[in-house]
């Protein structure tokens, strides 16, 4: 290689490097940038009161969003039961059982699913669950976050599922065991950080869907007795508050930003550590 030759491509990795890493690093600040700004404008609404009172009538100050954070918990809740064993259970088909033709079937479904606007999905949970019902509930909310898990749950249950080593189900298969016991005592049991770090960054990506509550849960300024009637919710108390003409409703709708964002990246660095400790980390 000439001497030129190698002087250039110095150059490009250089140019390159530099490149990247400053993209990382604009990444970065505009996290931060969102973190601070949120923290600013929220920061002075955030108190003990905030967290355990009901919103205040229109007029009056203070109060707090107690019942939206229990909401919120409650409907992402029934987002797990409704996804995570559909998603499961097709992702295990995918890894495990699917041909060539079940696969390419199964995949393009889930990629389209996961592909649906929010707010159509909201639509058609609206009248799949809330027509019939004739009222809004925190099980038409679950149902609808839940059909919004069940593809990202169906692919990263295949990719850890995938990741486990071909010679552990080769030496359990060995031993005479059927596949299903296989699967259920060595494979799903390897897998079972990744799976669950799937979990978590699935409910971090809905935790924040507004669109779709607003045609399911919508809101209730009250606490809400079981899951059978309007619920309330962080994301549409935060539509709610920020669009009203009151100072404090602003206020708070920052402050209760900056909770379910926190929220969100609480959840992501939590996954992150159970996936540093996965045995599958690396692994093919």
């Amino acid at each position: 290689m000439s001497a030129a030759r190698l002087r250039r491509r110095k150059l490009v990795n250089a140019v390159m490097l530099r490149t990247t890493g400053a993209c990382a690093i604009g990444i970065a600040a505009v996290l931060l940038g969102i973190l601070g700004y949120l923290f600013l404008n929220g920061i002075g609404s955030l108190s003990l009161d905030f967290f355990t009172q009901l919103p205040k009538p229109v007029g009056e100050t203070g109060g707090g969003m107690a019942n939206a954070i229990v909401g919120s918990a409650k409907i992402l809740g029934m987002a797990v039961v409704v996804g995570v064993p559909l998603g499961f259970l097709g992702g295990v088909y995918l890894a495990e059982y699917a041909g060539a033709t079940g696969q390419f079937v199964v995949r393009y479904v889930t990629d389209l699913l996961n592909g649906v606007p929010s707010i159509v999905i909201g639509i058609f949970a609206y009248a799949l669950v809330v027509l019939p019902a004739k009222q809004f509930s925190a099980y038409a909310g679950g149902v609808a976050l839940g059909m919004m898990m069940i593809p990202i749950a169906v692919r990263s249950t295949e990719e850890f599922l995938r990741a486990v080593p071909r010679g552990l189900r080769e030496a359990a298969l060995a031993l005479g065991a059927p596949k299903w016991k296989v699967l259920v005592t060595v494979v799903v049991p390897a897998a079972r950080d990744g799976i669950i770090t799937g979990i978590i960054l699935n409910l971090a990506r809905v935790a924040g869907e507004t669109a779709p509550l607003l045609f399911t849960a919508f809101s209730n300024r009250f606490w809400s007795e079981g899951l059978n009637e309007p619920t309330a919710t962080l994301p549409v108390m935060i539509y709610t508050y920020a669009i009203s003409p009151y100072d404090d409703w602003h206020r708070q709708a920052w402050a209760a930003g900056f909770v379910l964002l926190m929220l969100v990246v609480t959840m992501n660095i939590a996954a992150r550590m159970l996936m540093a400790r996965s045995p599958l980390r690396g692994a093919r």
